[in-house]
C-alpha cells in the first residue's frame, strides 16, 4: 500500500511531462512538414557532378 503512495504521483508526473513535451513539439512546428522529412530520408546525397 505504501508503494502506491509514491507510484501514483510518479506516474502522474511522468504523464504530465510527456504531455508537456508533446504540446511543446506542436507549438515549435515539429509536425509541420511530415512528407518533406520522408522524402529527404530517401534522397541520395551522393549525386555525381
Amino acid at each position: 500500500m505504501t508503494a502506491l503512495a509514491w507510484l501514483i504521483p510518479v506516474a502522474l508526473f511522468l504523464g504530465l511531462l510527456g504531455l508537456a513535451g508533446f504540446l511543446w513539439s506542436l507549438r515549435s512546428g515539429q509536425f509541420d512538414d511530415l512528407e518533406g522529412a520522408a522524402w529527404r530520408a530517401l534522397e541520395d546525397e551522393d549525386e555525381p557532378d
